[in-house]
């Protein structure tokens, strides 16, 4: 073969070879499309880390049952795709993070709302931080969360320890300035210790006694019996779930219950109504309440929705915080138009939702939700089988106050690193 017999053979093979990858090019541009739409077409998850068990288990059933409401309310739809939601327990902190780290590895969720508890919380925050998946902390109030410890993924519902005590420290000081202090010996508990002995402090108050109690125990008759030889003004409570609900009952058969006025900064319904009527006594810090007058016409629908579900029992306020916390991460998604975690981080940020005479809103620099504070008193009379509680106080009382009332940079020491 001569030359140019060569030449027109290389052409006509190179001609082949372009036209083939001109035709496997056009296959996959064909064929990308039809694989965009099924990736649109999944599943989007959203994972929940609560308790299933353990001291915690009420709690965890009632905020995972709000955030399943506020989803189903939503369509089970975010962003026009079908979601579902993806529920691990957390029985320990460790479990707690290996947990969230199954939903980010294994189930894909784009973001995760949990934490019964503030150590379980604080353990999962760093994991979020870590793979960069946005997470909701609902119930957890130790000021570290999203202070010293904060990070640009997670975010928290709950009321801080030290905000919840600055709006209830005022009831407790028209009573009396001689206080004696119990807490579980854990985050929460040393929290609620710390900054309600700093309302004290600075309002000239005497500490009459401290005690610290081992998380969960059962019989607290030897505490409540050093605080009857003590007869301070006021008990300051920091204990949470089944052990607040244990004490309150033994306080009562110790004959304690109207002698010596006990309180806690941040409680749930489930505390008490743990209880029978006679056994329930206090002030308390609480999130939300299913009769407050003022609650908006979404909260009010929730509460009729619930009811009709239940027999008439209200929602405690972990169902509500569950819901809400749900509505919060819909409402940042919907801002964002993104289901990237970075996006749906800025779209948090965004968000305003309405809770009564302000919106509620995640602030940017620390990711706490800036919202009003409300301070209850077990009636004197409880006459209807759910509602044991009157609004006695709420902060600030001018909406203006509100970013001041939960802290300035300085006082809650976050250093919000990147996303």
């Amino acid at each position: 073969m001569n030359d140019h017999g060569i030449k027109r053979l290389m052409s006509r093979r190179e001609a082949l070879a372009l036209a083939g990858k001109a035709a496997i090019g056009g296959a996959a541009a064909l064929g990308a499309p039809s694989i965009l739409r099924a990736q649109t077409t999944e599943t989007v998850k959203i994972g929940l880390v609560f308790a299933k068990q353990g001291v915690w288990t009420a709690q965890g059933q009632h905020l995972a049952t709000g955030a399943e409401m506020a989803l189903a309310q939503a369509g089970n739809m975010v962003l026009g795709r079908k979601a579902e939601i993806v529920w691990y327990d957390e029985p320990s902190p460790q479990s707690a993070q290996q947990n969230l780290q199954k939903l980010v590895d294994s189930d894909r969720v784009i973001a995760v709302i949990g934490g019964t508890n503030s150590g379980t919380s604080l353990a999962m925050s760093s994991v979020a931080n870590r793979n960069k998946v946005p997470y909701i902390a609902p119930n957890a109030a130790a000021r570290n969360l999203t202070g010293a410890d904060c990070n640009p993924y997670t975010f928290r519902v709950l009321t801080t320890t030290p905000v919840a005590s600055a709006a209830l420290a005022p009831a407790l000081l028209d009573i009396g300035k001689r206080w004696y202090f119990m807490s579980a010996d854990y985050a929460y508990g040393q929290d609620v210790y710390a900054s309600m002995k700093a309302m004290l402090d600075q309002a000239g108050g005497t500490e009459i006694g401290y005690d610290k109690t081992p998380l969960g125990t059962i019989d607290f008759s030897a505490f409540i019996l050093k605080i009857r030889q003590a007869s301070p003004d006021v008990v300051v409570l920091g204990l949470p779930g089944g052990d607040l609900s244990n004490f309150l009952k033994q306080y009562k058969e110790m004959g304690m219950k109207g002698r010596i006025p006990v309180a806690c900064p941040v409680i749930g319904d489930s505390d008490l109504w743990d209880l029978s009527p006679d056994d329930a006594t206090g002030y308390y810090g609480k999130p939300w309440h299913f009769s407050t007058p003022d609650n908006p016409e979404a909260d009010k629908a929730f509460t009729r929705e619930y009811m009709a579900k239940h027999d008439g029992k209200p929602p405690a306020d972990k169902v509500w915080l569950g819901w809400f916390s749900m509505r919060a991460l819909l409402a940042g998604i919907d801002a964002a138009k993104s289901l990237k975690g970075a996006d749906i981080v800025g779209g948090l940020e965004e968000a305003r939702i309405s809770d009564g005479t302000v919106p509620a809103y995640f602030r940017s620099w620390d990711h706490q939700m800036l919202r009003r504070c409300m301070v209850f008193k077990v009636k004197d009379q409880i006459t209807d089988k759910w509602d044991w509680l009157d609004l006695v106080a709420q902060e600030p009382k001018d909406p203006r106050g509100l970013d001041r009332l939960f802290g300035t940079p300085e006082q809650i020491g976050c250093k919000m690193g990147p996303r």
